[in-house]
């Protein structure tokens, strides 16, 4: 059974610090702080589709455990029902590294969370004190260690293009990551938005984001290596709302982004077992049923790129190939 959220959105809720890249109303399209009824109509929704899931029940959108004891008690509250009597499998929450100690994560286990995700962002401390996130690389670590500890699946959620950051922070953002051996791991481009700290840098030309095709190219590189290491990127770009679109500045942003990274991510295979072989001309390549889109690409990018280098490629499908697997071979 697949796994599935049934989201609910705590904006902006708990977090000490206004992050330079942060608005909350424009990245999720929504300001309403849920109540303990708003879980409740919100599994009722989610269990009247006809297509069934394997459930978690998710606060996203704040630093979760921040928020006053009492209101997070009562949406855990409400969501533990659910849990206890099998209709989800679990709780899944998003919040800060320096909001995890082990009183909190002894009230998070008594309500049968299942997952916390930690908005590390950065693994480089001049970059967090830059972009006003009020916490340190240690704190990520710390906190990464104990949610281990108690037997709660981690999560960690990185951003490339930070202000003061660079491709070769970044990588090694996602190889201190790697290091803490996450479950899962988000991947989030920095959308420059307006009436943020981060908007005014843009506009006063001290910020200069990275572009579209910058960013496909790094967080191909990441989604990679993270793959290599057995760790799975859950999300891979922002989710498209009207108010993104509306409130973004810089032209970063797509839809479609992590299609466009995986599409990358299939070019550079190609090309490095080519070249390996030594591999020109007519070339058989062999990828998964699921991959075929993928590695030709969007409106064929990778087909018509890899003929201007000379190859012709012919595309065989393999039910038993993983997805994230090619053969190239030499076409006689």
């Amino acid at each position: 059974m697949k796994h599935g959220n049934i989201s609910v959105f705590v904006p902006f809720n708990g977090c000490p610090h206004q992050c330079t890249f942060c608005d909350q109303k424009s990245i999720t399209g929504v300001r309403y702080q849920p109540t303990a009824e708003d879980v409740d109509k919100a599994v009722q929704a989610a269990l009247s589709g006809k297509r069934r899931y394997d459930y978690e029940i998710a606060f996203f959108g704040g630093s979760f455990t921040a928020i006053k004891r009492d209101y997070m008690e009562s949406l855990l509250k409400s969501a533990y029902k659910y849990v206890k009597n099998g209709t989800v499998s679990g709780i899944r929450l998003s919040t800060r590294p320096d909001a995890v100690d082990r009183e909190i994560m002894d009230i998070l286990k008594s309500y049968g969370v299942t997952a916390i995700e930690l908005g590390a962002q950065s693994m480089c401390d001049d970059v967090l004190e830059k972009n006003m996130r009020g916490h340190t690389a240690d704190d990520v670590r710390a906190a990464s260690a104990l949610i281990k500890e108690y037997g709660i699946s981690l999560g960690l959620q990185m951003m490339t293009g930070l202000y003061g950051s660079s491709r070769e922070k970044d990588i090694y953002t996602a190889r201190e990551i790697i290091a803490l051996s996450p479950d899962t791991v988000r991947i989030y481009p920095t959308i420059t938005i307006r009436n943020t700290a981060l908007g005014r840098l843009y506009q006063s030309g001290e910020y200069i984001p990275d572009t579209l095709s910058e960013s496909v190219d790094l967080c191909a590189f990441l989604l990679r290596s993270f793959m290599q290491n057995n760790i799975e990127v859950i999300r891979l770009g922002l989710h498209y709302s009207e108010e993104l679109e509306r409130d973004m500045l810089s032209d970063n942003y797509h839809p479609a982004f992590r299609e466009l990274c995986e599409s990358r991510l299939f070019y550079d295979m190609f090309l490095e077992e080519a070249k390996a072989k030594g591999i020109t001309g007519d070339v058989q390549v062999t990828v998964s049923p699921r991959s075929v889109s993928k590695f030709i690409g969007q409106k064929r990018k990778n087909i018509s790129s890899l003929a201007e280098l000379g190859y012709n490629i012919k595309i065989v499908q393999d039910k038993t190939l993983p997805a994230y697997r090619i053969k190239v071979i030499q076409c006689f």
